[in-house]
């Protein structure tokens, strides 16, 4: 075993690499390794300006000189490893062809018995043998040092194209939220300051933006330097523009809202020409999908079926086909137009506003605080609070498990392995086909019902925020009404709690019933985004709130806020309209999946056999006839065929429900319910075919 030592030290050495990732120390002793060994040649030789431009592009936290030191200490370690690797690599091959050269041209067909003569490789003599061993273990070292140096600037440059594609998607909603407060009145700094606290609500292009006013508030940089950085800064073209034209209209003193409004505007223009470029991306790629992996697999099934019956046995190029390639496939698929469309279209995060800040501490006026003299009754309350989250699900499990759909597979999935296992059991052992057969319709069964619950719980989620969501224009454009008239800002909100504002009426009576029992109508409105949890209630919220602390007349802003969810609101329900009918082909195409499955299942196997039957007993007479074609059918396995069918059916729906929901409703998880019907249709056919 001595022999292997060398092996496990350099993966151990790649493995260790990955431990900066989940451990603090790790990642210090990481850093201090690299900036020791190639810290001063990086702060010499490096190309600093273009990585230190990818660093800030991408967004990532660090200086240049620890990126490039880090990246080449995991070169050089991959390279070290890699040549070790190559070693054995190299002897597992020679080992691999120490079978003989008669050996393989027994083995091989007679048009490749040419490549026997690779078996003379073990033949070499001491010096050649080094020589190999040498190419192999550089080729590999060089391979791995040089793939993980470009690598990691590689994944730096997606990174940078990802947030591009991000703030491009989210600077509408940034650009009508600085323009709003302008109007409200709010200095531009302050306007800035009030972006930066709300980054998570507003998206990248908010955290883009947040940098500059950590710029001004840090170095003390005026607004105009930091927006010309941000603007040389940004892998996005169209913040680029906006934040020169930004520093533009502030050095020269024209109009700010007058140019806000036409940027707000002119994004909107865009959003909506945008929405239609990826409507049509979108038609592109499903197109491509029902070709490529759904009609392309089925195509090779059905001649691999044909010829592995009537001429020669294909079933293990079908399972390859079927296990592998395409459930590979489709991965790629949803990973590249995940790639190609993030951030144009996708459904947006929950995110939660935070509320005001608070200690909860009461200062005296001696300098102390109520915490110094009830310390103990606070470190009870602390360990109340620490059980929060328990007492929570103890009280309300539903609203819980509604809030959290991912906690339905906590429950789901070792149900469906409990009932799996009491369904198939007691279990026969013997071949991999005979044991398959006794649990793959129950498998699928429970895939179909953790599917279910899953989609179930996440539905009803999604329908009650979009339920909401579709009610927030008419509530802002209540309250701008309303205060237009001159109504304050606290009274509005009491007077439109009266009316009908659909699924958001009992939240809006709600912060009523909160003003009424003392709260101030921030911290109402906080609860109120705290409740819905919804990105667009959010963005209304942290708009309204702030408008509400620079003047009384939040008329306009409201008016603002009500056009950007409005225009969200129809954006999204184009999307489904359109999306619509490549759902329906994504559907239309698994039945016809579906139904050339039970084709050759019902009809093309039986007819075969039936015709070896006929010639095995007419041969002789009829001087080979049908026995010519299908002498050889009786050592197929007919059945391990039929296996294959039912489970090439099963992958094919679950991929189908996938690619079905992030191409119809922008992510994967709304792929859940497809993928539950469709196991749920390919359940249903094999038992009326099972039946027939």
């Amino acid at each position: 075993m001595i022999v292997f030592v060398p092996l496990v030290v350099a993966v151990a050495a790649c493995v260790a690499l990955a431990l900066p990732r989940v451990s603090t120390r790790a990642d210090l002793l990481a850093t201090r390794v690299a900036l020791s060994f190639f810290g001063e040649y990086v702060a010499e030789h490096g190309r600093r300006q273009r990585e230190r431009d990818l660093l800030r592009a991408a967004h990532v936290g660090g200086t240049h000189r620890v990126y490039a030191a880090r990246t080449i200490l995991y070169s050089a370690v991959f390279g070290v490893a890699g040549s070790v690797i190559g070693v054995y690599l190299a002897g597992g091959i020679l080992t691999a062809l120490d079978v003989g050269e008669a050996a393989l041209v027994d083995a091989l067909p007679g048009s490749l018995s040419f490549l026997a003569a690779v078996a003379r490789l073990t033949e070499v003599g001491l010096l050649e043998l080094f020589v190999l061993l040498l190419i192999s273990s550089a080729t590999v070292g060089s391979a791995l040092a040089v793939g993980t140096y470009y690598g990691r600037w590689a994944v730096l440059g997606q990174r940078a194209t990802a947030r591009a594609a991000e703030i491009d998607a989210t600077l509408p909603r940034t650009v009508a939220f600085v323009y709003a407060l302008s109007r409200s009145g709010m200095a531009f700094p302050r306007v800035m300051d009030t972006l930066a606290e709300n980054e998570a609500v507003y998206g990248e292009a908010a955290t883009e933006l947040s940098v500059a006013v950590r710029e001004m508030n840090a170095f003390g940089t005026d607004v105009l330097t930091a927006l010309q950085h941000t603007a040389r800064r940004t892998p996005s073209e169209d913040l680029s523009e906006f934040a020169e034209n930004l520093a533009s209209v502030l050095g020269t003193g024209q109009s700010l809202s007058t140019f806000l409004e036409g940027q707000y505007e002119r994004y909107q223009e865009e959003a909506e020409a945008k929405q239609q470029r990826y409507l049509e991306l979108l038609s592109t790629f499903a197109e491509a999908y029902v070709t490529t992996l759904v009609a392309g697999p089925l195509f090779f099934i059905t001649i691999l079926v044909v010829i592995g019956l009537v001429l020669d046995d294909t079933l293990p190029l079908l399972r390859v086909v079927v296990y592998l390639g395409v459930p590979l496939a489709t991965f790629g698929f949803v990973v590249y137009v995940d790639s190609i469309t993030q951030g144009i279209g996708g459904t947006e995060s929950v995110t939660r506003s935070d509320p005001p800040d608070s200690t909860g501490e009461t200062q005296l006026p001696d300098g102390g605080s109520v915490a110094d003299r009830w310390a103990a009754s606070r470190e009870r309350l602390d360990a109340y609070d620490r059980l929060e989250t328990v007492r929570e699900w103890v009280e309300s499990p539903v609203e819980k498990v509604v809030d959290s759909p991912r906690s339905v597979f906590a429950v789901a999935v070792p149900l469906g392995v409990v009932g799996t296992v009491v369904a198939v059991h007691p279990i026969t052992w013997g071949a991999p086909t005979a044991v398959a057969a006794q649990v793959e319709t129950a498998v699928v069964t429970a895939s179909a019902l953790v599917l279910t619950a899953y989609a179930l719980v996440y539905e009803v989620k999604k329908r009650r925020i979009r339920r909401i969501e579709s009610a927030i224009p008419d509530f802002l454009d209540r309250l701008a009404s309303v205060n237009e008239a001159g109504t304050s800002v606290v009274s509005s909100l009491r007077r439109v709690a009266g009316s009908d504002l659909e699924a958001l009426t009992a939240d809006v009576r709600r912060v009523r019933v909160d003003m009424d029992w003392g709260a101030d109508a921030t911290s109402a409105l906080h609860r109120l985004d705290g409740r819905v949890a919804s990105p667009m209630t959010s963005r209304a919220v942290v708009l309204v709130t702030n408008a509400m602390h620079a003047s009384g007349d939040i008329a306009p802003v409201l008016r603002i806020a009500a056009d950007e969810a409005r225009a969200t609101w129809a954006l999204r329900r184009e999307r489904r309209q359109v999306m619509l009918t490549y759902l329906i082909v994504i559907y239309v195409s698994f039945l016809v999946f579906l139904g050339v499955i039970a084709a050759l299942s019902v009809s093309f196997i039986p007819a075969i056999e039936e015709a070896t039957a006929g010639a095995g007993g007419t041969s002789t007479e009829v001087g080979g006839g049908l026995g010519g074609i299908a002498g050889g059918l009786g050592e197929i396995d007919t059945f391990a065929y039929e296996q294959v069918f039912f489970h090439a059916a099963a992958i094919q729906a679950l991929c189908s429900g996938i690619v079905a929901g992030q191409l119809g409703e922008g992510s994967v998880a709304d792929g859940a319910k497809h993928a539950a019907i469709l196991l749920i249709l390919t359940l249903v056919a094999f038992a009326v075919m099972g039946s027939v």
